[in-house]
């Protein structure tokens, strides 16, 4: 049953809702290692960690990055394929280039300190809107509103609206506390990850349910994408302590420059040595790798001690 009031253009309901939300975030929010720190880098590693990455996937990433890069400085000196190396198993690579691209500039035109407004934040590579406005507000307090998927969710079902595009951000915006701006926007990421969520959410348990002019039972705006399904064949060459590798296209959509192993169109009827299964946003890979049962490629013989490294 959907009910008919909305707090957006209500002082008093927003009012509220902001304090009931603030109030559930400082009791109830999650002990993750970015959240003891106001420091601009910590919370634009965690940024971009937690782009298309799970929040339980990113924690132990988060910290050994910066083990490894414990500065901006750090980060900006390294080669860039320590700085992939240490991104391995977060995938989506581009983003680990677009963060070592990001930290030089910083270095380079802004002395190492990182700008402090939304709008410097967005001439920064792989920063985009949201991006921006949660560095800012995190750890510069400017009143700059977030929306993430979870943020969407939530506005979408306080309102009762399938909002989207220019009017998503400006509800966003009407709802901030610009008094504490970056735990607020934590708190309703915090409320989608937790209780708001897509399915089945935690109604009973929301500490604004009473605001909320749906409490759950929101239509979507779109049905889900469909999962394709794609099987893929790769082979794997040792001989001398060395494996046959490829490097991908510098323009490729995914994984540009990375180095893999040689794809086989038709595996000839050997059987795989190895099968696993990935999937990458809308697709969900079969992976078949053959041993040393294809004929010759191009490539380059890479010494496993190379492969394995994890120092520079």
């Amino acid at each position: 049953m959907a009910f008919k009031t909305t707090i957006l253009g209500n002082p008093a309901a927003l009012r509220r809702f902001r304090r009931l939300l603030l109030a559930w975030f400082d009791r109830n929010q999650r002990d993750l290692p970015w959240r003891g720190s106001r420091d601009p880098y910590h919370v634009w590693l965690s940024e971009i960690m937690l782009q298309q990455t799970r929040v339980a996937a990113a924690v132990d990433h988060y910290r050994q990055f910066l083990r490894r890069f414990p500065t901006l400085i750090r980060l900006a000196r390294a080669r860039e394929s320590s700085v992939l190396a240490a991104w391995s198993g977060l995938g989506y690579y581009r983003r680990a280039r677009m963060l070592h691209a990001a930290a030089r500039k910083v270095v380079k035109d802004h002395a190492g300190r990182f700008p402090e407004t939304v709008e410097q934040l967005r001439t920064l590579p792989g920063i985009g809107r949201y991006s921006a406005a949660a560095i800012a507000s995190i750890a510069f307090g400017q009143p700059a509103a977030v929306v993430d998927g979870n943020v969407e969710r939530v506005l979408q079902r306080i309102s009762g609206k399938n909002l989207s595009g220019e009017p998503l951000w400006q509800a966003a915006g009407e709802l901030l506390d610009t008094a504490r701006p970056g735990d607020f926007n934590q708190a309703m990421m915090e409320l989608g990850a937790v209780l708001c969520l897509p399915r089945q959410p935690k109604c009973l348990l929301c500490p604004v349910n009473a605001l909320c002019a749906t409490r759950g039972e929101h239509p979507r705006s779109e049905p889900p994408k469909r999962q394709r399904k794609r099987e893929v064949h790769y082979f794997l060459s040792v001989r001398d302590r060395r494996v046959l590798l490829v490097r991908r296209p510098a323009g490729a959509a995914l994984m540009a420059g990375m180095w893999e192993l040689p794809e086989i169109l038709k595996p000839n009827g050997a059987d795989p040595w190895l099968r696993l299964r990935h999937s990458i946003t809308t697709t969900d890979y079969s992976v078949n790798v053959i041993k040393d049962a294809a004929p010759e490629a191009d490539g380059h013989w890479v010494a496993r001690s190379r492969i394995f490294r994890s120092r520079d």
